[in-house]
């Protein structure tokens, strides 16, 4: 009987962006690859060991911070104690609206939607004039369709002198769509094409992007759709109502993988596989989170937290924060640095995290790991 294989739990369903990130980290071959319906859930099964290695999103390049993810880093209630970050996935990110709808809007059923009364004389806003073989013209007219680009959705004005115009553009009309399904981080990075076209229309948040499909697929009125993507269109057998209706062409997500902490402490480096050399050392990253005392308590404790990585020579290269549970405006601060926690005490980031002790109320290591490469950075 052959061995089961390790389980890699991810924020599904099939065809989420996560799904997408851990097809690039784990074979299907040799691991057993299970959809999760939200982030916490992934946090449990690698907590509870029912699975080898979870994989969440944590961060866009144009949206920021997953703060579902760092509210789990934060762990103010200490359910997962023991979640380490090993590793990390780039995916770029191409949003595409999915629905019903038709996408040919001068097709029968849309001229049926628009039709209005048209009398002989009159002239239509929109239409063409047919010379009959006695020479009498007939009017026919078109339905009637709004241009956002021209409707004052992108005219600019004093408090928005300079606004964003969609670089993407619907093949269908979308006027008959009442209510739109996505991840929340979705909607800032598709801000532009959401404010021209689908302005007013209602908005559901949902677990994942691939879930939203799911949705979609649910109401075949035609009166839903989802900011997903492509491969979900396909997955689900929706259409692609437009693509590309993110911002921007270098739109990326970073995705880390994570693991339980060993039971039994690993024994120390061996000097060949020891401490780093700064060269090396730069290719890895640590997420570290830390608590300070009330400013009024300990002036200056932030700046004193921050100067331990100057003094050791780490690189910090992202800083973010969520409310430490503690008091009001008590915050949890979570840094990421370049280098990595060696497993013999020894090194830049073991001494920067024991003098971090020294200032701050509280720190917890999040794990060490090689970087990967994103797009336009590392």
């Amino acid at each position: 009987m052959a061995e089961d294989k390790p389980s890699v739990t991810y924020l599904g369903p099939k065809a989420s962006y996560t799904h997408q990130a851990t097809l690039d980290k784990f074979s299907e071959s040799q691991y057993t690859l299970t959809p999760c319906i939200t982030i916490e859930d992934v946090f449990c099964s690698v907590q509870s060991s029912s699975s080898h290695r979870g994989v969440v999103p944590f961060e866009n390049s144009t949206n920021g911070s997953v703060v579902f993810t760092l509210d789990l880093f934060a762990d103010l209630h200490g359910k997962y104690p023991d979640i380490l970050v090993c590793g990390e996935a780039y995916i770029k990110v191409q949003h595409c609206l999915l629905g019903y709808q038709d996408p040919n809007p001068y097709s029968p059923s849309s001229a049926q939607r628009e039709k209005t009364p048209h009398t002989s004389g009159a002239s239509s806003p929109l239409g063409i004039s047919i010379h009959t073989q006695n020479h009498h013209p007939v009017h026919v007219a078109l339905p009637l369709l709004d241009s956002p680009l021209s409707s004052g959705a992108v005219t600019p004005t004093p408090l928005n002198p300079l606004p964003l115009k969609p670089s993407a553009r619907p093949v269908g009309d979308l006027r008959g769509i009442r209510k739109l399904y996505s991840h929340p981080q979705a909607w800032g990075q598709c801000k532009a094409f959401l404010n021209t076209y689908l302005k007013g229309v209602e908005r559901q948040d949902v677990s994942s992007t691939s879930r939203a499909a799911e949705l979609v697929t649910m109401d075949p009125s035609g009166e839903s759709a989802a900011i997903s993507s492509g491969i979900a269109a396909k997955v689900f057998g929706l259409k692609v109502l437009a693509r590309g209706v993110e911002e921007r062409g270098d739109n990326c997500t970073r995705f880390f993988v994570i693991r339980k902490r060993e039971e039994r402490p690993q024994p120390p480096s061996t000097p060949s596989s020891g401490s780093l050399g700064k060269a090396e050392e730069s290719n890895y990253k640590s997420l570290i989170s830390f608590t300070i005392p009330p400013s009024s308590d300990a002036p200056g404790a932030l700046a004193h937290s921050l100067a331990v990585f100057s003094k050791y020579g780490l690189n910090l290269t992202s800083i973010n924060t969520r409310p430490s549970g503690v008091q009001n405006w008590n915050y949890i601060f979570f840094v990421e640095i370049r280098g990595r926690r060696e497993r013999d005490g020894k090194g830049s980031v073991n001494m920067a995290l024991e003098d971090l002790g020294r200032v701050c109320r509280g720190w917890r290591w999040l794990g060490s790991w090689e970087g990967g490469t994103g797009m336009g950075g590392g």
